[in-house]
This record gives structure tokens, C-alpha cells and sequence, in this order.
């Protein structure tokens, strides 16, 4: 099983690296795709040495201007995709249809073959612009999924938050196993 994983420029890049090892936990094939704001936002936020990190986690890296590369095509076998965290400028491209580089044109190709497209969309607050942004995503199909905590979960530290938000994304791609901790309906986890 393959799956794409962009990662944007917006906030929230441990969220990136959290989604890649439960993917390549569960076996799946990971190609990748990195805009230029997602590898500044990785090295402000998870260190120097994150870009290198996440791209040893997964198979393939792909260069963000090449356009022409396999994710951009429509033929080639993906059971989804995942943008974490996904920036305002990114869904906008995405909602459009742009295609302007290669992480907006593989997820404009997961919504034209019907296929799952997870946009971990990082904002707050939101305008109407990003609003009707997230709106048109989910007319096409796609999953918004703000990076809001489940508190109900107790989290103790930021990890705690960040890995489950990664693993309810990873699981709204129904690859099969469940990796978020899930509610039982008694109050607990």
C-alpha cells in the first residue's frame, strides 16, 4: 500500500513526522513531498536535522517542482493522501485546482480519482476565505481535519497531542489497522 504525505508550510510540522512513523508502522509505502515553507517551519520547529529525519522515514522524496513526477499522475497506485500540517496557501491552491507544484497537483489528482485526501489544515482563527476554502475541499471530497486535541484523551505532554492527532489523520486514510486511541463510551480511553 502507498501513500503521499506533503507537508506545508504552516505550523504544526511534528505532525509530519508523527504521521510518517505511523505509516511506516502499519508497512505502508511512503512517498513524499516537502514545499519550501515546510522544510524552514521543520528545522524551526523540530530541529536542524528534521527534514533528514522524515525523509529517512520514508521511500521516496520528491522534488516539490517536478511536476511531472509519478504522485502527479492520476495512473499511478495510491490508497491516499495526507498533507500534515497543511497551510492556508495550500488549501487555497488545492480548493482552486491550481496543480502549481507537485504536493497541490498530486492532491487535486487524489480528488479527481475519488481517492482520500486528509488536509491537516493549520489556522486560527479562520477567515471566510479559508473557510470557503475548507469548504470547496470537502464538496470535491476531500477531509479537513483541523489539528485540534481530543483533551478527553488526558494528554499529559505535547507529544501525547501531536501523536494522536497524526494517528486519527492516518486513520481517516482506512488503511486498515486503527492507530488513535479510540473512546469506549464510558469515559475510558
Amino acid at each position: 500500500m502507498r501513500v503521499v504525505l506533503g507537508v506545508a508550510g504552516a505550523s504544526g510540522a511534528a505532525l509530519a513526522l508523527a504521521a510518517a512513523r505511523h505509516l511506516r508502522a502499519l508497512g505502508v509505502v511512503i512517498d513524499l513531498v516537502v514545499s519550501a515553507a515546510a522544510e524552514r517551519t521543520l528545522a524551526t520547529e523540530c530541529g536542524p536535522e528534521a527534514l533528514a529525519r522524515l525523509t529517512s522515514l520514508c521511500d521516496r522524496h520528491h522534488d516539490l517542482r517536478n511536476v511531472g513526477a509519478s504522485i502527479a499522475s492520476g495512473s499511478y497506485p495510491i490508497a491516499g493522501m495526507l498533507v500534515a500540517p497543511c497551510s492556508m496557501r495550500s488549501l487555497a491552491a488545492i480548493a482552486l485546482g491550481l496543480d502549481d507544484n507537485l504536493l497541490t497537483r498530486a492532491a487535486g489528482v487524489q480528488l479527481k480519482e475519488r481517492r482520500t485526501l486528509v488536509l491537516l489544515t493549520r489556522e486560527s482563527p479562520l477567515t471566510l476565505a479559508h473557510l470557503r476554502n475548507m469548504t470547496a475541499v470537502t464538496e470535491m471530497g476531500g477531509i479537513v481535519m483541523p489539528p485540534v486535541p481530543a483533551f478527553y484523551l488526558d494528554p499529559r505532554i505535547t507529544d501525547d497531542i501531536v501523536q494522536q492527532i497524526a494517528a486519527r489523520a492516518v486513520d481517516l486514510l482506512r488503511l486498515g489497522q486503527t492507530v488513535a486511541e479510540t473512546w469506549d463510551g464510558d469515559g475510558v480511553c
